[in-house]
């Protein structure tokens, strides 16, 4: 199995349980932050939505350049923000399944206003990146939505929420 495709697994058990948790995203509350420095939950959910593609799209070529990191418009919808999530996480799942090792391994940089600020085999961007940077915006979704009052669902097993309606 390719190194990228040893991926996969993890990359579908995380995105339905990131699904989960966007499901729970309150349409009323999609401009609410918990801090004036914060992102808005609209632009949280978004960002999370956005982030397997975007780190496709970045990784794609062997040196991806940027002049300044936006943030798209937030959608007034829940399921939008689904949809996108969605079609994320496919693009990623199959750039995954075809990424073969010479790529994965091969050096991937990032320049920003023609500044090299990283170098690293692409797969460790990959990892860093589409997993470990997407698992700290879930925990940081997760606050939100108890802040909230919204239920949080089980990540990784029962949330405190799921055992108190069982119990």
């Amino acid at each position: 199995m390719a190194l990228a495709a040893s991926l996969l697994p993890e990359l579908e058990q995380e995105a339905k349980a990131t699904r989960r948790l966007l499901e729970r995203v309150p349409q009323d509350s999609l401009s609410w932050k918990p801090h004036e420095k914060s992102f808005s939950l609209g632009e949280l959910a978004w960002h999370i939505a956005l982030t397997p593609a975007q780190i496709v799209a970045a990784a794609t070529p062997d040196v991806y350049e940027v002049d300044e990191f936006t943030q798209p418009p937030v959608p007034a919808q829940t399921p939008e923000i689904l949809m996108q999530f969605d079609d994320s996480v496919k693009r990623a799942a199959e750039y995954l399944a075809r990424l073969d090792d010479a790529a994965a391994t091969a050096t991937w940089r990032l320049k920003i206003k023609g500044r090299e600020v990283m170098a690293m085999p692409r797969i460790a961007f990959m990892r860093s990146l589409l997993f470990n940077h997407l698992y700290h915006h879930r925990g940081q979704l997760t606050v939100y939505l108890r802040l909230l009052d919204v239920p949080v669902p089980g990540l990784y097993g029962p949330s405190a929420d799921e055992e108190a309606l069982a119990g």
